[in-house]
């Protein structure tokens, strides 16, 4: 598979401060990839700079074989000549156009004829089922027509590449869930390299095949949903990507095993550690199951477990409570019967991670 993009050393910085730092990132051709963290990790910041609306304070840039940016070879192709949408987490739709206006705006700078302009424009429009809209004005749109409009307007000059920067944000939660549906048939459809800027995690997993989990302007790891979801290798990744309960401790004798803070012992799954290193065991909640009669320590860690809170998600509980080992959170069927209650650690779900 050939590379859409691919970024080499790149960093940024903003006077003293250093947003990205060394930062190298493949983007392979035709994927769905996501930038993903919390606000401040640099994310954006990286989206602004593939689409050349920022630029790098070091590194190079390119788009399959074309260079695009270099610091050290004075290389620096202008957003404009770059071909890549872009969507905005505002849509920046043009409120005294009509929807067909909008979406024409970026044929008419390009030259196009008004008669090639609208019968594109309203092509586009009818693969994304937005012709009945064509003569409406933004501020007669929803939330979620606007924001197909803006993506309309990114696709009908072809770019090579589409850049969205939390498009879903200002969507309602049940819209958002539509939304992702639709953004998922866009890319199977036009068969685009999409990257997408989000802080959320469960829209991360449910669009990309390529999730980069970035931290204070570096990666923290990067590769397909799947394995970011099952196989984190940091703390930070498996609380971030699956709000994972995690317990810190050192590897015993064996390097096998987690001594936590109290002494407890949490078998884990995986190729052995190093002895005596400092290391982090990673649950996630649905994961934990409360304790039955006859549960051993062949199956996993038994510990007592005190609820706190309980929040009904409708099919699941949500637990939130003490064990020895600080505060764990449980997803279950069913609520805790009682206030003294044990949870099982199955050894099959204890990840190992680095602290």
């Amino acid at each position: 598979m050939t590379n859409a993009v691919e970024l080499r050393h790149i960093s940024k910085s903003f006077g003293l401060v250093k947003v990205l730092d060394d930062i190298d990132l493949v983007v392979p051709e035709g994927s769905f990839t996501s930038l993903l963290g919390p606000s401040g990790c640099g994310k954006t910041t990286l989206l602004n700079i593939i689409g050349g609306l920022d630029r790098p304070s070091e590194g190079q840039i390119s788009f399959g074989n074309d260079l695009i940016y270099s610091a050290k070879d004075a290389v620096d192709l202008p957003t404009e000549k770059r071909n890549v949408g872009y969507v905005f987490q505002s849509y920046a739709l043009w409120p005294h156009m009509t929807v067909l206006q909008n979406v024409g705006y970026p044929l008419r700078i390009r030259g196009l004829s008004k008669a090639e302009r609208e019968q594109r424009s309203r092509d586009m429009l009818d693969k994304l089922e937005l012709g009945a809209l064509a003569d409406r004005y933004p501020f007669q749109l929803s939330g979620g027509q606007q924001q197909r409009v803006a993506i309309a307007r990114s696709l009908v000059y072809q770019p090579r590449l589409l850049l969205l920067d939390e498009p879903l944000s200002n969507l309602d939660a049940q819209l958002r869930e539509r939304a992702r549906a639709w953004l998922k048939s866009v890319h199977e459809t036009f068969k685009l390299t999409i990257i997408l800027v989000t802080h959320d995690q469960s829209e991360a997993l449910s669009l990309s095949d390529h999730i980069v989990l970035l931290s204070k302007g570096h990666i923290e790891q990067q590769g397909p949903a799947l394995e970011i979801y099952e196989q984190p290798r940091t703390a930070y990744a498996a609380e971030f990507v699956g709000s994972a309960n995690v317990i810190s401790g050192k590897l015993d004798e064996t390097g096998q095993k987690l001594i936590a803070a109290d002494g407890t012992r949490i078998a884990t799954m995986g190729t052995p550690g190093t002895p005596g290193a400092a290391a982090g065991v990673a649950i996630r909640p649905q994961a934990v199951h409360f304790a039955l009669t006859g549960d051993g320590a062949a199956e996993g860690t038994v510990l007592p477990f005190t609820p706190q809170t309980t929040l009904y998600l409708g099919g699941l509980y949500e637990i939130t409570g003490q064990t020895p080992l600080g505060e764990m959170r449980v997803l279950s069927p069913t609520s805790p019967q009682g206030p003294d209650q044990k949870i099982l650690l199955p050894i099959s779900a204890c990840v190992r991670v680095l602290p």
